[in-house]
């Protein structure tokens, strides 16, 4: 059997993280209206025990390598700071699939932190990408005194932020050669102990549906994280970005058949359909020359 690739196993890591991430938010919406701090502790709560299992299975060290710690809390801050966004636009915006995609603007904010901190080069094509992508976002956000979505959607462009930031620090934890179980266990650990507090001073008592949804956004979650995790660490965002779209088709799947017929309206749709033009082009371009058809 032919060993495969490592852009390969990249490709398969983002696909099953786009389906877990997709099932995050249609647990998300099935717990109810409980406290975002609830929602957000469950979340990693059930990622870090997962993550230590796995660490402990595989008989791995729970200490970073050398040099790594930093980049461990940055990517951790920053990552907590987009879940929250996320979270938030999950709840409150009336289409599930809206908020899914302000977050799949990530791999742009990727592109743009890796070529600040990483010093991979953004050419003028990739740029103009980038700039498509926001201006798509414009028709999902609806930048408009009259929208009362504008603040979820706010937060939702900020958690594609804060995820692109986090994916370029995982990006660089896998090439100075850190476990990505650890990435994930670190970051559930971090996020655990900063929730915590909210958590306290917000929590609701639940229904045992809301506490078996709230579960299941963690079991996701972990998942999801553990596929992105992967996924750069065996490959660049420039060449594997693109499959992590396959998530607002597993939303607006899941949107339709489990919270009530999800329509999205005509400029969001709009919205979406120039982002992934954005990001196929984006996709294309970079891996033009590069034995794409090899693969």
């Amino acid at each position: 059997m032919k060993k495969l690739s490592n852009k390969t196993k990249g490709i398969i890591c983002i696909l099953f993280s786009a389906l877990c991430f997709s099932g995050m938010s249609s647990f998300i919406n099935l717990s109810g209206d409980l406290p975002i701090a609830q929602k957000v502790f469950f979340r990693n709560l059930v990622a870090f025990f997962i993550a230590a299992g796995a660490l402990i299975k595989n008989h791995e060290s729970f200490k970073p390598v050398k040099g790594a710690l930093p980049f461990h809390f940055l990517r951790s801050a920053i990552g907590l700071l987009g879940v929250y966004g996320n979270f938030y636009a999950t709840t409150h915006m009336t289409h599930t699939a809206d908020a899914a995609m302000l977050n799949k603007l990530s791999p742009f904010f990727t592109l743009i932190f890796s070529a600040l901190f990483l010093k991979e080069k953004v050419k003028p094509k990739q740029a103009l990408a980038i700039l498509g992508a926001f201006i798509g976002s414009m028709f999902v956000i609806k930048p408009t005194l009259s929208n009362v979505e504008q603040l979820p959607s706010l937060a939702g462009l900020i958690g594609g932020l804060g995820a692109g930031a986090a994916y370029t620090c995982v990006r660089h934890l896998g090439n100075i050669g850190e476990n990505s179980r650890f990435t994930v266990f670190h970051f559930s650990a971090f996020s655990i102990a900063l929730t915590l507090p909210f958590f306290i001073i917000s929590y609701k008592p639940m229904t045992s549906k809301e506490f078996i949804c709230l579960l299941l956004v963690g079991v996701c979650a972990a998942g999801g994280q553990f596929g992105i995790t992967a996924a750069y660490t065996y490959a660049p965002s420039r060449e594997i970005s693109v499959y992590d779209y396959s998530n607002i088709v597993f939303v607006a799947i899941e949107g339709y058949l489990f919270l009530g017929h999800q329509i999205p309206d005509i400029l969001s749709i709009v919205g979406y359909i120039t982002i992934c033009i954005m990001a196929i082009w984006m996709f294309i371009y970079n891996n033009k020359g590069t034995g794409l058809q090899k693969q």
